[in-house]
């Protein structure tokens, strides 16, 4: 059986909810990553960049969410748009986007907005203008589309919820008001059924609440590093 590796991150929530959506089944495999999980021998064999979700389908090891989403939907042949050239290019183009820019500059933003020292405002300013850069970018695709590809429910829609959720967090509480076509795929995709169980696998487990100094020299290992 496939083994998923998650916590609770918005990257893993985007092959929760793939799984949950295909019913394929599957295996949970809690990683606390503020306890060091993710550096584990065991777990680096799955993924040598130490980070989550990482699957196991059975011996064939895939990390990266979006990498994970697309091998997922070829093996099953779920949610992926018609095989036309065309969609076909929207269908990678997104997911990349997603991949190299939504993905990265949230989580930048989100480090230098609620977890960096308060005097690094350089930083905290490029990360958020970059977010919303990213943000209004798809904000002005949605306009004149349903889904992120066409009028097809497909994995860039997930890989799209698993950050754009998070987007008061990201760029704070107003953060949705500037983008209502985001806004309105979020809630879409947030309503289905499997959205819900894919944010209540977390429940399942106890992870590490807090962000202490233990869990901040791990999360952030350049911490670690200066301190020796």
């Amino acid at each position: 059986m496939l083994k998923f590796y998650f916590n609770g991150a918005p990257s893993p929530n985007k092959v929760a909810l793939f799984l949950e959506e295909s019913g394929l089944p599957y295996e949970l495999v809690p990683v606390d990553t503020r306890k060091g999980d993710q550096f584990k021998p065991e777990f680096l064999k799955v993924n040598p960049n130490g980070k989550v979700p990482a699957i196991d389908d059975d011996g064939v090891f895939v990390f990266d969410s979006n990498a994970i989403l697309l091998y997922l939907a070829e093996k099953t042949g779920k949610y992926l748009v018609p095989n036309t050239p065309a969609n076909r290019a929207q269908t990678l183009s997104w997911l990349m986007f997603v991949a190299t820019g939504l993905g990265p500059y949230s989580g930048q933003a989100v480090h230098f907005k609620h977890f960096a020292p308060k005097d690094l405002q350089y930083a905290h300013n490029r990360y958020q203008f970059e977010a919303h850069r990213h943000y209004k970018i798809l904000d002005d695709h949605l306009a004149k589309s349903r889904y992120m590809v066409g009028d097809t429910y497909t994995i860039v829609d997930m890989a799209f919820w698993g950050w754009a959720r998070m987007a008061a967090f990201v760029l704070g509480e107003d953060g949705f008001a500037k983008y209502p076509n985001v806004k309105r795929l979020v809630d879409e995709v947030s309503a289905r059924p499997a959205a819900a169980r894919a944010i209540a696998l977390k429940d399942k487990f106890t992870f590490k609440a807090d962000m202490d100094d233990e869990a901040r020299s791990i999360m952030f290992g350049h911490l670690k590093t200066k301190a020796a």
